[in-house]
């Protein structure tokens, strides 16, 4: 393809350089830069406040910390690593790479893909708002009620975490949403449905369970605002409420959200180990069907977080079934993986180390899990260190470790430069060893009968040595994800040139350049197997040129099953709106914390007249469909 066409497609897509571009881009390399760096910044920030927890419960009878401020911290580490951390650096790598992965030239709703970044920014920026007024929330990331109602949790604390996860759940449901979209409707020509990437069905269906889940999240929340500010009785049982309403509501997302923050964690390493195994993965149709019911069976386990409170036998028979039947969609995957692996020529690079890492920590998370299932067995182990252990385990490892095989795999892609491999390897072990001294042992806690969410305990227990070793572990875990961050920066000026396809991967992004042009591909590209740079078919062959779409910000839309081309879809320029809506929604809701109606009632003048803007029609924009 010539010069002149390359150049005016850059002109097409190309971000200017400037302040005003960097604040209204909408090209989704570059939101998605955004959403993994932001992310590991609260990474960041809730390993210290996880490391200061450590410290204060290394030896008995400790008072580092009161316990308010442990209450706080203890809060803040967990809202910041499930809510602010683990969803969207998936996120992160699912904007980036979804686009990328289906041929197309951005997700289906650009500016919405930028006002969902800025909102979670400002989300977060709202919640770490409240330490520095001295009014952090302190009723845990779980935000129990009566607890958390005015008589017990006065001050700003628990509106600073109604608010902010509000519009947290604005964002993440308007991401899910441009998942659904961009998966459905702009696959290259020839990727059906049954030719799609792994790592898409797992973000296809956590963004369903995202649609579907979340509400109920945002309905607890504004439940709890109101009983606080507004004299509403929902979880006040001498009005007539019930603070089991607000567990059965956080629990109705809270599991579902595990799956969230682990399926597409799955779905990378089903992209990464055929591709270090040198095969395709073994059992390509059980893998994506137990991805999607892992979604579905998802709905129908929230009660097993609620098996001491109470409820009848029988109903609590059914969550419990459940809660063993979605460990065999699990299952099916780990054989799909180890069998890939067994039956290929396996490459030890550090991706397929973290990989295999993922797989053993999730064996174990598992494990604990399904023993949790178990309703006698989970009365004794429940409020207890064995609970934490679990939760770590599967949050955690069955998170993190994926996400640092994630970035060594895909970060050649965006920055154009490899990483150090012997760093890499150095970082892995030093984190493995360092996670399993951290919170294996919290097993043993729990069944010696240790609470979880205590602030201090008393000597002569037994726990003392057992909880030293967990916080050296803690720190040892600490030091590995800081050499890979030191590799990080280092590759930036000294990796070695990646080159197009340094893996010898099998998806379409890795036929793009490293780092990917603004316009991803020259030609749209078209698909004949599952594994399309691995096959003798020719994905960007066009020889009158019919797959450039030069002549305007323009991608192809496909059927959601067959993916036969439909229509050519416009995309929006780069435009400033989504920050500046964002900065309304932000307004909103410092406002709503602190009961400044006229300022709600302006921020929501604002936000309208702003959203006018944003819909008003576009005469040119009628010419295609």
């Amino acid at each position: 393809m010539s010069a002149a066409v390359q150049q005016r497609l850059l002109e097409l897509w190309e971000t200017p350089k400037t302040l005003h571009g960097l604040l209204s881009t909408v090209d989704h390399k570059q939101i998605a830069k955004r959403y993994i760096g932001t992310a590991m910044v609260f990474l960041f920030i809730g390993g210290i406040e996880a490391l200061i927890m450590r410290i204060q419960l290394a030896r008995p009878d400790q008072n580092i910390l009161g316990p308010e401020t442990y209450d706080q911290i203890f809060t803040m580490h967990g809202m910041t690593m499930i809510f602010w951390y683990a969803s969207p650096i998936l996120s992160g790598f699912g904007v980036y790479l979804v686009p990328l992965m289906i041929g197309s030239r951005d997700m289906a709703f650009p500016r919405l893909n930028a006002f969902t970044y800025w909102t979670y920014l400002f989300s977060g920026i709202l919640l770490y708002i409240s330490p520095f007024l001295g009014q952090a929330p302190h009723g845990g990331w779980f935000a129990y009620t009566p607890y958390t109602s005015v008589p017990y949790s006065p001050g700003w604390g628990m509106d600073f975490y109604n608010t902010a996860l509000i519009l947290l759940t604005i964002s993440t449901t308007g991401g899910a949403i441009n998942f659904i979209v961009t998966i459905l409707r702009l696959r290259a020509p020839g990727m059906s449905i049954s030719k799609m990437p792994l790592f898409l069905y797992s973000t296809l269906t956590v963004s369903f369970v995202t649609v579907f889940a979340l509400p109920a999240l945002t309905v607890a929340n504004i439940f709890l605002e109101l009983d606080r500010r507004w004299a509403t009785h929902f979880f006040d049982f001498a009005r007539g409420g019930t603070p089991l309403l607000w567990q059965q509501l956080f629990w109705f997302f809270g599991h579902p959200w595990v799956y969230i923050i682990f399926l597409p964690a799955t779905g990378m390493i089903s992209m990464i180990v055929p591709v270090f195994s040198r095969r395709p993965i073994v059992g390509y149709p059980y893998v994506a069907v137990s991805t999607v019911l892992t979604g579905l069976v998802g709905f129908g386990v929230w009660v097993h977080h609620m098996f001491a409170v109470g409820m009848g036998g029988l109903a609590m028979s059914f969550f419990s079934a459940a809660s063993m039947t979605i460990s065999i969609f699990t299952i099916v995957q780990i054989f799909a993986w180890v069998a890939t692996i067994w039956k290929g020529w396996p490459v030890l690079t550090t991706s397929m180390y973290f990989a295999l890492g993922f797989i053993a920590l999730l064996v174990v998370g598992g494990l604990s899990g399904v023993v949790t299932a178990v309703i006698p067995v989970d009365w004794q182990v429940t409020d207890t260190y064995f609970v934490v252990s679990h939760i770590h385990y599967v949050l955690v490892g069955a998170n993190m470790m994926p996400v640092f095989a994630a970035l060594y795999y895909w970060l050649p892609k965006m920055t154009g430069r490899m990483l150090d491999e012997k760093l890499g390897k150095i970082s892995f072990w030093i984190m493995f060893i360092g996670f399993n001294l951290a919170f294996f042992p919290m097993h043993i806690l729990g069944v010696l009968g240790m609470p979880r969410r205590i602030y201090t305990y008393k000597a002569g227990l037994g726990w003392g040595s057992t909880n030293m070793l967990m916080t050296v572990g803690a720190f040892i875990l600490a030091f590995g994800i800081l050499i890979s961050l030191i590799n990080f920066f280092r590759s930036l000026k000294l990796g070695a040139i990646a080159g197009k396809n340094p893996w010898n991967a099998d998806t379409l992004e890795w036929s793009t350049e490293s780092p990917p042009e603004p316009y991803g591909s020259v030609h749209i590209p078209t698909v004949i197997s599952r594994h399309p740079l691995w096959d003798e078919h020719e994905e960007e062959e066009d020889p009158n040129g019919e797959r450039v779409l030069d002549q305007d910000r323009l991608t192809l839309s496909s059927s959601w099953l067959d993916a036969e081309v439909l229509a050519l879809a416009r995309m929006p320029n780069d435009t400033i709106l989504p920050l500046l809506l964002a900065i309304g929604f932000m307004a909103i809701f410092v406002a709503l914390t602190f009961q400044s109606m006229w300022v709600i009632v302006g921020a929501l003048v604002y936000s309208f007249a702003i959203a006018a803007v944003w819909f008003w029609p576009k005469p040119e924009e009628g010419e295609l469909a």
